[in-house]
């Protein structure tokens, strides 16, 4: 039995066990750290840290062969075969080394597996991650002269890549920020699918997509301006959630194994913007049992309203039961046990779990009231 679950802020975040977890591995600005714990500890221990100095943006296993997999800024991609415990580059192929996300198709034990990179390109690998090949035809796509990240340098990135559970061909790829598109294909030639309105700030700021179990062409969309669903695989969207509800800026969303009526999503009260001004995410958790219209904030009061951006979520179900860890840019991890509705605080004072312009965003704002206050 694997029992290996990954927490980072852009790798796989959903995961299947036979008992609650007891292990998971963390992507930080610093290395992927180890937490080791019962679901009933207030605090679990650090028991490994590996890949120091690197600051790690994507960290996934993959089911069929049992690798784990870990996307490093601006220093490509590593593989461990032992668990986290060592680890080597796995480069062959894969022309960028930015890799920002990763995800994995391991239907029918194949197996593909998918990196997106900044800049944005789309690369895949059918030999475990022995070699990659770069899915050039998203370089073709129209209007990429528009795609741009509002921090420096400026270079769009693809965020997360999802995988039509029915179909290894479907593929939507979320650029940040830029365009959300669509390959039936298996990436010989992408469409950009449009999920704007007019109440809309940001250029197709797109997170990821995730697919309802019920029927996989009602799909829902993360990004800058809420949560976005659409019940024809992207041809048309009803905007959801938009700035104003609790969760301004979100990015994780999840379905609840149980019911798929009920969704989650993580994420902070104000985007990134504010976080340079106020130095405060007010970042939480919340839950509509109603398909999106409403929503209202869980996890009880440690969850209530956090400084940090829960840069990372995942959702781990088991027989009888299905819980979420987060983690957050001040270096916290969240558990809960109990579908949500309660979370403990696991570990804190580890490395940031962040993109490194959201640690940074929350950095100036800290600085700027701190002395501010000191000018008063």
């Amino acid at each position: 039995m694997n029992t290996h679950v990954c927490l980072s802020p852009n790798g796989v975040d959903i995961y299947r066990l036979d008992a609650p977890p007891r292990a998971v591995l963390v992507g930080t600005m610093d290395g992927v750290i180890e937490l080791r714990g019962a679901p009933t500890d207030p605090q679990w221990s650090v028991v490994n840290h590996t890949l120091d100095g690197l600051h790690v943006s994507s960290v996934m296993r993959d089911p069929t062969r049992g690798g784990i997999f870990a996307g490093v800024h601006g220093e490509g991609l590593y593989r461990s075969l032992d668990g986290g415990n060592t680890w080597e580059t796995s480069m062959r192929g894969l022309s960028v080394p930015h890799v920002f996300s990763v995800a994995c198709d391991a239907r029918d034990g194949a197996g593909t597996l998918y990196v997106g990179t900044e800049p944005a390109h789309v690369f895949r690998s059918k030999d475990g991650g022995d070699s990659w090949e770069d899915l050039e035809a998203l370089r073709r796509v129209d209007g990429q002269d528009k795609w741009w990240f509002p921090a420096p340098p400026h270079m769009p990135h693809v965020k997360n890549i999802s995988i039509d559970p029915r179909d290894g061909r479907v593929l939507y790829v979320a650029v940040e920020q830029g365009a959300l598109l669509k390959s039936v294909d298996g990436g010989n030639r992408f469409e950009q699918l449009f999920f704007e309105d007019a109440g809309c700030r940001y250029n197709n700021d797109a997170h990821r997509v995730v697919f309802s179990p019920r029927n996989p062409d009602e799909i829902y969309l993360t990004g800058g301006d809420g949560v976005f669903k659409s019940p024809d695989g992207g041809k048309t969207w009803q905007h959801l959630a938009t700035p104003t509800m609790r969760v301004a800026y979100p990015d994780q969303v999840y379905i609840a194994p149980d019911d798929t009526s009920t969704l989650f999503t993580f994420g902070g009260g104000t985007p990134p913007n504010i976080w340079r001004a106020t130095g405060n995410a007010t970042s939480t958790v919340v839950r509509s049992r109603d398909g999106g219209a409403t929503w209202e904030q869980i996890g009880g009061a440690i969850m209530a309203s956090l400084p940090g951006n829960l840069e990372a979520a995942t959702m781990v179900s088991w027989p009888g039961g299905y819980g979420f860890f987060a983690g957050s840019t001040d270096g916290e991890v969240f558990f809960s046990a109990d579908r949500g509705e309660t979370f403990s605080r696991i570990a804190q004072d580890i490395p940031p779990v962040s993109k490194c312009v959201h640690y940074s965003n929350l950095a100036k704002g800290r600085a700027a009231v701190a002395a501010a206050q000191q000018g008063a």
